[in-house]
C-alpha cells in the first residue's frame, strides 16, 4: 500500500503539466518584472494617464499590496504556502488536467514572488488597472490557479461521480436481466389438468 502511494506521488511530481505551467508562470513573471525595472523608475507610469497603465511599484506586502511592511513574515508564509500546495497536490488521487494546471500556476506564482522577496526584499508590481491595486504576473497566476480550482470543485468534480453512478445503475440492470434470463421463463403455479 505504501509503495503504491509513493509510486503514485512520484508519478504526480514527474507529470509535465504542472511543471510547464510553473516554468511559464515564473519565467513570464520574472521577465516582465525585469522589463519594468529596466524601463520605468519607481513610481513612473507608462502611459502617464489612462485606465490601464504600467506603473513601477514596490510591494512589501502580499498580493495586491495587502499587509504592507510585513515582508519577513510573508516570506515564511509564502514558503509554507508552497509546501502546503505541494502536499495537497500529492494527496489528490489521479488529479484532472484542470487541477494540474491550477497547481502549476499557483506554485509558479508563489515562487515568482518569493524570488523577488529573497533577491530584493520586496516584490515588483507593474500592472495598474483603474482603482485596483497594482499587481504582477505572479499575482495573476495565483488568482487564476485559485479560480480554476474553484471552478473544478464547484462545476466539474461531481460529473465523474454522476457518470460512475449512472454506469453502476446500468451495470446492475444488466446483471439483473442476465439473472432473469438464466432462471428461465417465469411460469405460474401448476394447477394440474382439468378433469
Amino acid at each position: 500500500m505504501t509503495n503504491e502511494t509513493t509510486t503514485g506521488s512520484r508519478a504526480k511530481f514527474t507529470d509535465p503539466v504542472p511543471w510547464v505551467m510553473l516554468v511559464l508562470a515564473v519565467s513570464s513573471d520574472q521577465f516582465t518584472k525585469w522589463l519594468t525595472v529596466e524601463n520605468l523608475l519607481r513610481g513612473e507610469s507608462w502611459p502617464a494617464d489612462g485606465f490601464f497603465r504600467f506603473t513601477h511599484a514596490w510591494n512589501t506586502g502580499t498580493a495586491f499590496s495587502l499587509f504592507q511592511g510585513q515582508g519577513d513574515i510573508l516570506t515564511w508564509v509564502s514558503l509554507g504556502a508552497v509546501a502546503v500546495l505541494a502536499w495537497i497536490y500529492r494527496s489528490i488521487i489521479d488529479p484532472p488536467w484542470v487541477l494540474r494546471i491550477a497547481f502549476g500556476l499557483q506554485l509558479g506564482g508563489a515562487i515568482g514572488n518569493l524570488i523577488d522577496r529573497f533577491r530584493l526584499g520586496h516584490v515588483t508590481d507593474f500592472i495598474d488597472v483603474g482603482p485596483w491595486p497594482i499587481f504582477n504576473i505572479a499575482d495573476s497566476s495565483i488568482v487564476i490557479g485559485i479560480g480554476l480550482m474553484l471552478f473544478y470543485f464547484w462545476f466539474l468534480e461531481d460529473k465523474p461521480n454522476k457518470k460512475a453512478e449512472t454506469a453502476g445503475i446500468a451495470q446492475d440492470e444488466v446483471e439483473a436481466d442476465a439473472g432473469r434470463a438464466a432462471a428461465g421463463p417465469v411460469t405460474g403455479p401448476d394447477l394440474g389438468t382439468p378433469e
